[in-house]
């Protein structure tokens, strides 16, 4: 399918978009840290698909993360493209918004939701049967590692990380390559009450979606005992959903988009085909 890369100027920051341009269209959006190429080898023959990069993210500008602001800029690409009512598809940070997108339009098709329910840092509640002490023990490893990696957004990239980082997640400044997104949105959105857990939201959806789960732990992630009762947990709020709620799991980690590309698109065109 052939794309073209627009970038929409006339919003409050630039936002920077990848069009296929043909058929029912579909937002697709990424999760934290990503940009648009993450949709690179989904395949949802037939569709319009329009993948964006968030703010702060890739080749769009850059902007307070408030939810409600990011959902402005969703709806500046709606109108741009002339898109009408597209389903939502959003891995991670990008299902979050999924759900806050149909909140905010309960005529919306459809969402899909890949593994965009709460952070993996979350509240103590959330992660049943595991040892008080240990769960104390591992979600403070967690949180200095998620510390470091933040932090490191500020500081110009080694030479050795630069390929690491997508040619549109890199921007030179002061003759210093950094990444992207800047520690200072990654503050912004992690200790949001919506990012450290969607699933009360999701409760509230009134149109049909799809919620795809991982069953494996994020690779390079702190995992073990604290990724299983964090999965057990997810599974527990998830019982009791309403009918128009369809959840699935893969054998995947955090990381489905890469890693199981072709069922995710099987499983997604599968869902969107079935809406009215």
């Amino acid at each position: 399918m052939t794309s073209t890369d627009r970038r929409i100027t006339d919003h409050e920051i630039p936002i920077a978009v990848r069009d296929s341009g043909a058929g029912d269209a579909v937002l697709l959006l990424h999760g934290l840290g990503g940009t648009l190429d993450a949709w690179a080898d989904l395949e949802l023959e037939g569709r319009r698909t329009v993948a964006v990069d968030l703010r702060g993210h890739g080749l769009s500008g850059d902007g307070p993360w408030v939810w409600d602001r990011v959902l402005d800029d969703l709806e500046a690409v709606v109108r741009h493209l002339d898109l009408g009512r597209p389903a939502v598809v959003g891995h991670s940070l990008g299902g979050m918004l999924a759900v806050q997108w149909a909140l905010r339009n309960p005529d919306c098709p459809g969402i899909v939701n890949l593994d965009g329910l709460r952070s993996a840092e979350s509240d103590a509640g959330n992660y049943p049967g595991l040892d008080p002490a240990t769960r104390d023990h591992e979600l403070a490893s967690l949180k200095a590692a998620f510390d470091a990696q933040a932090a490191a957004m500020d500081q110009p990239l080694p030479a050795e990380l630069r390929t690491v980082f997508p040619e549109r997640a890199r921007v030179e400044r002061d003759g210093q390559t950094y990444g992207r997104p800047t520690a200072q949105l990654l503050a912004e959105v992690r200790y949001t009450p919506e990012f450290r857990d969607t699933i009360p939201l999701l409760r509230q959806v009134t149109c049909p979606a799809l919620v795809v789960i991982p069953t494996q732990d994020p690779p390079g992630m702190p995992g073990g005992q604290l990724m299983e009762a964090f999965r057990r947990g997810i599974r527990r709020d998830l019982a009791g959903l309403p009918e128009h709620i369809q959840v699935r799991e893969v054998e995947a980690s955090h990381g489905m988009l890469a890693e199981r590309p072709r069922e995710l698109g099987v499983l997604v065109a599968g869902f969107l085909g079935g809406l009215a």
